[in-house]
C-alpha cells in the first residue's frame, strides 16, 4: 500500500474530475517551484523540493487512467493488485494526461525547470539571481550612498549571441526530428503498445544543430565575466535587509530576462549611538552637581550638535527626546527622533576638604527633597 494520499497532496476529492485535478495540479505545482524559492534557506528549499516532488508524483498518478484505477482500488499504484508489475517501471514510464505539456506550459516564464520533465528548450528563460553582502558604516546606511563593488555573473556570449553557433547563425536542421524537437517513441506495456512524444535526443529539442561552433566561446555559449558596478544605497536602509536590483543579474536565455542582483546588508556598529528602528539611542553622563543644580549639555547627532537643558533635580536615567534626529524612514521624508538617557556621575573619590563639604551640605537637606528614599522606606 502507499504511504501517500495522493488527493489529499493535491487537494482535491477522491470523486474530483480530470480538470478539477489538473487545476488543482497547476496550482500547487507553482506554490512549491523551486524558482521560487531562489533566495530562500537551504531548509525551506529543501523543503519545497519535497514537496515539489510529491505533487508531481501525486498529478502522474492521478492523470493517468491506469494508475488511477490501480491506486484507486488497491491504494497503490505498483500494480501490486496485478500480479506484481514491479513498480512504475512496468509501465514503461508512460505519465498520461498530458502532464509534460501542462508541466511547461506552467512554467515556461521560470528561469529553470528543476523537475527533469520536457519543456521547450527555445522558451525565453530569465537568468538567476546573485546574492552578495554588502558592508555599510552606520553613516552610509543613515544617509545613503553609491557603492562601486564588483560581481561575477554569467552573461551570453556577444558573438554568438548565447548560441554557440559561429556568428549566431551556423546552424542546420537536425536530422533525426526534422527541425520539430520532438520524436515519437513507441514502448510496450502491460496494457499495450503505448506512443509517446519526447525530446529529440540529438538536437536537445532545439530542432537545429550547430554546424560550425563560435570562435569566441568555443560554441559554450555564455561565459562568466566580472563587472563593476555602482548601486544606490537608500537612506535609511537597516543592517540584516536586502535591496533588489532587477536586472543585475545572471543574463537570460533565450531573449528571456536578467535576473535580479540582491545586495544583503550589514551597517557596522556606532560608538554612540544605537539604532532601534529609525530612532538614534545615546546616554550620556553628567556629574550630579549638574544635575541638582540643573544646565545646559551639548548632544552629539548625526548632523551637527544640538543643545538640551536638564532641568534641576534631573534624577539617573532621565530620558529627553530630540524630535527629527534620528534616522531617515525608507521612502519618505520623515526622521526619527534622537533618545538622550542621562546617567548622573557620582565622583569615585573625594579630597578631605570635598568630603568636609558635603558632609555640611548634607546636614542641611530635608527628608521631603529625597522622595525615592522615603517612597523606599514607606514600604520597608
Amino acid at each position: 500500500m502507499s504511504e501517500k494520499d495522493y488527493y489529499k497532496i493535491l487537494g482535491v476529492d477522491k470523486n474530483a474530475t480530470a480538470d478539477e485535478i489538473k487545476q488543482a495540479y497547476r496550482k500547487m505545482a507553482k506554490k512549491y517551484h523551486p524558482d521560487l524559492y531562489s533566495t530562500a534557506s537551504d531548509e525551506e528549499k529543501k523543503k519545497a523540493e519535497a514537496q515539489f516532488k510529491e505533487v508531481n508524483h501525486a498529478y502522474e498518478v492521478l492523470s493517468d487512467p491506469q494508475k488511477k484505477e490501480i491506486y484507486d482500488r488497491y491504494g497503490d499504484e505498483n500494480a501490486s493488485g496485478f500480479g506484481g508489475f514491479g513498480g512504475s517501471s512496468g509501465f514503461g514510464g508512460f505519465s498520461g494526461g498530458g502532464f509534460d505539456d501542462i508541466f511547461s506550459s506552467i512554467f515556461s516564464g521560470f528561469g529553470g525547470m528543476g523537475s527533469g520533465r520536457t519543456r521547450n528548450p527555445n522558451s525565453p528563460r530569465r537568468g538567476q539571481d546573485i546574492l552578495i553582502g554588502v558592508s555599510l558604516t552606520f553613516e552610509e546606511a543613515a544617509f545613503g550612498c553609491k557603492k562601486k563593488i564588483s560581481i561575477k555573473r554569467i552573461e551570453n556570449c556577444p558573438d554568438c549571441k548565447g548560441t554557440g553557433a559561429k556568428g549566431g547563425t551556423s546552424f542546420k536542421t537536425c536530422d533525426r526530428c526534422h527541425g520539430t524537437g520532438q520524436i515519437n517513441q513507441t514502448q510496450r506495456t502491460p496494457f499495450g503498445v503505448i506512443q509517446q512524444v519526447v525530446t529529440c535526443p540529438d538536437c536537445g529539442g532545439k530542432g537545429r544543430i550547430v554546424s560550425e561552433v563560435c570562435p569566441t566561446c568555443g560554441g559554450k555559449a555564455r561565459k562568466e565575466v566580472t563587472k563593476e558596478i555602482t548601486i544606490n544605497i537608500p537612506a535609511g536602509i537597516d543592517n540584516g535587509q536586502r535591496i533588489n536590483y532587477a536586472g543585475e543579474g545572471h543574463q537570460g536565455m533565450n531573449g528571456g530576462e536578467n535576473g535580479s542582483l540582491i545586495a544583503q546588508i550589514t551597517v557596522k556598529t556606532h560608538k554612540l549611538f544605537v539604532r532601534r528602528d529609525y530612532d538614534l539611542h545615546v546616554n550620556i553622563p553628567i556629574s550630579m552637581i549638574d544635575a541638582a543644580l540643573g544646565c545646559t549639555i551639548s548632544v552629539p547627532t548625526l548632523t551637527t550638535p544640538a543643545t538640551l537643558d536638564i532641568p534641576a533635580g534631573t534624577q539617573s536615567g532621565a530620558v529627553f527626546k530630540l524630535r527629527g534626529q534620528g534616522i531617515k524612514q525608507l521612502k519618505k521624508n520623515t526622521n526619527g527622533d534622537l533618545v538622550v538617557t542621562i546617567t548622573v556621575e557620582v565622583p569615585k573619590s573625594l579630597t578631605k576638604t570635598q568630603k568636609e563639604e558635603l558632609k555640611k551640605l548634607q546636614s542641611t537637606f530635608e527628608n521631603k527633597q529625597f522622595p525615592m528614599q522615603k517612597e523606599y522606606k514607606d514600604k520597608l
